[in-house]
């Protein structure tokens, strides 16, 4: 059954392989260094595959481009798979990910607007991506334009006192034109968030700032383009989608992983992880 907004069967394929590419460039790109955050970068896939392939208005030949739509990824040690997007996307040559993390690489492990091309703002610092989202936003409404920031949180980073702050001056100073997403995979650095701070209804705390607020299947690539067709009808108000993840979506291994955060990745494993990708990309493709 299609959705709300008619993502057609084709288009739904289409982003399904694109977030499996995503996933298949990460793990490669890791694995060739050997370690690396798996968990939280193949959790957004799915999400950073329908914003790049189908929902920003972007110019890979332009990176700078004044009407673009910005993405920051304030969780910034996802930056592996946003550098993988940005590379299938034409950003750069995709033999350039093998460079991630290494001396005089252009890919740290965290996003850095100043060494990658494509990349819209610096991050790493958790907290930190969600004040510069508000401000990148609140300068494109005082411009009266019409580019959308999109802004990428971590469940375990809105523990941040500053994601708060952010997200309350968002509501006060009407940003419709911000939409944000948690990835709510129930992980963080140590542990669980359950047993590190529990959570409660993340939506009905944004709701209860001022923010219009959808939870969705974060690894539905419909559901991800129909919750992101409504926030952009929500009018005076910022939006957050809560994305319902698995850290490590995608390779059984890290998906079952105690703990996924960061792992140590060998040979055997990039290859088995590469093995259960190409799999999902050939049953995709069909």
């Amino acid at each position: 059954m299609w959705g709300v907004y008619m993502l057609n069967k084709e288009k739904i394929k289409e982003l399904e392989a694109f977030a499996t590419k995503i996933r298949i460039e990460t793990i490669k790109a890791l694995g060739n260094l050997g370690f690396g955050h798996v968990g939280g970068s193949f959790s957004i896939a799915d999400t950073l595959a329908v914003l790049y392939g189908e929902v920003m208005n972007i110019d890979p030949s332009n990176p700078r481009w004044e009407d673009r739509d910005w993405l920051i990824c304030s969780k910034g040690h996802s930056g592996p798979a946003v550098y993988s997007a940005l590379a299938l996307k034409g950003y750069f040559p995709v033999e350039d990910l093998m460079t991630i993390n290494k001396p005089g690489t252009r890919y740290p492990s965290h996003c850095d607007r100043n060494l990658t091309t494509g990349v819209d703002m610096t991050t790493g610092s958790l907290g930190q991506g969600s004040s510069l989202a508000v401000g990148v936003a609140l300068g494109h409404k005082l411009d009266k334009k019409d580019n959308y920031t999109y802004l990428i949180l971590g469940d375990g980073e809105i523990q941040e006192g500053q994601v708060w702050e952010a997200v309350s001056y968002a509501a006060h100073a009407q940003l419709d034109n911000l939409i944000a997403f948690v990835d709510y995979n129930k992980k963080q650095l140590d542990g669980f968030l359950v047993d590190i701070n529990k959570p409660f209804s993340i939506s009905g705390k944004f709701e209860s700032f001022g923010w219009h607020a959808q939870d969705v299947d974060g690894h539905d690539i419909e559901a991800i383009y129909d919750a992101i067709q409504i926030a952009k009808k929500a009018k005076g108000k910022p939006s957050v989608i809560v994305l319902d993840t698995v850290k490590g979506k995608g390779w059984n291994y890290c998906e079952t992983a105690p703990s996924n955060h960061h792992i140590t990745i060998s040979k055997e494993q990039m290859e088995d992880a590469l093995l259960e990708l190409n799999k999902k990309l050939e049953e995709v493709m069909g």
